[in-house]
């Protein structure tokens, strides 16, 4: 029986590096962005949705005959609380909504490290149920989001899990990125256990590879059937030769949302001097 598969956010970095790797032959991928995505290639079994996760109309109608839903969409980076609000906050509720509405049980979310910002590495290894401590207006979403979800699994027995993505790129991009890493292929294989575990309920799990250096647990991901079969510590070598050693000390390797806490994402004082106040 073939299966459909609604993806938001599908022209995105991850909704890229998924969009292969999610294929089956007995699987449709719905993609679904507001911006253009490439059309269907030789074999690919998919279908091209051009819209905006904030319109409840154009929702129902994505979700309709879909087993389940990857909702990527929403801003990867800060913005003003404007465009968090709408887009990554309401826009998360019409998905879950409209999800609901027509009879879908099943939703992963993607959340992030900067839900959990202002915890610093040296508290210890960060459990997968960490505390929200979110370090930018980006960061609060992916708190809402979580509880977003936490909502629909309870009050309406949703099965919902939230995945604090840290790092999702072909490889480490520095040195950082070696502790935070998520590979591609170990990203599709979360995204599988996710989307076929029996009866989850709700969950919030780490989206990490198995890195040598990782900050992470890896408990909830692996109760889920996930097995990361990738570490970063193979590109360890080439990453510290062109960024240097990491420094223990900065921002970066100090906290888990990294440079984020520091004053250059402090959005409202940004808004604030360029409004003139």
């Amino acid at each position: 029986m073939t299966e459909r598969i609604l993806i938001t956010g599908a022209a995105g970095g991850v909704g890229t590096l998924m969009r292969p790797r999610l294929a089956a032959d007995d699987r449709i991928l719905r993609l679904l962005d507001i911006a253009e995505l490439p059309a269907a290639g030789d074999g690919e079994r998919v279908e091209i949705v051009q819209t905006s996760i904030t319109d409840m109309a154009a929702m129902e109608q994505a979700c309709e005959g879909v087993s389940a839903v990857v909702h990527l969409g929403g801003h990867s980076l800060e913005q003003v609380w404007s465009q968090i609000l709408e887009v990554n906050i309401n826009g998360t509720y019409t998905v879950l909504e409209a999800a609901r509405r027509q009879g879908i049980k099943r939703v992963v979310l993607a959340s992030s490290n900067h839900a959990v910002g202002f915890f610093q590495k040296a508290e210890g290894e960060a459990g997968d149920y960490l505390f929200p401590r979110p370090d930018t207006n980006y960061g609060v979403s992916k708190v809402a989001v979580e509880a977003l979800g936490s909502l629909f699994a309870d009050r309406y027995g949703m099965d919902v899990i939230c995945v604090r993505i840290g790092s999702c790129f072909e490889r480490p991009k520095d040195t950082r990125m070696l502790s935070t890493w998520l590979s591609p292929d170990d990203g599709a294989r979360l995204f599988e256990a996710c989307l076929t575990t029996p009866a989850p309920g709700f969950r919030v799990v780490w989206g990490i590879s198995d890195n040598t250096r990782r900050w992470f647990s890896l408990d909830e991901a692996r109760k889920l059937g996930y097995e990361s079969k990738d570490d970063s510590e193979v590109y360890a070598d080439e990453v510290i030769a062109a960024h240097g050693e990491p420094d223990p000390s900065s921002l970066a390797q100090s906290y888990l949302g990294g440079v984020w806490v520091g004053p250059d994402f402090d959005t409202a004082i940004k808004e604030a001097k360029e409004a003139g106040r």
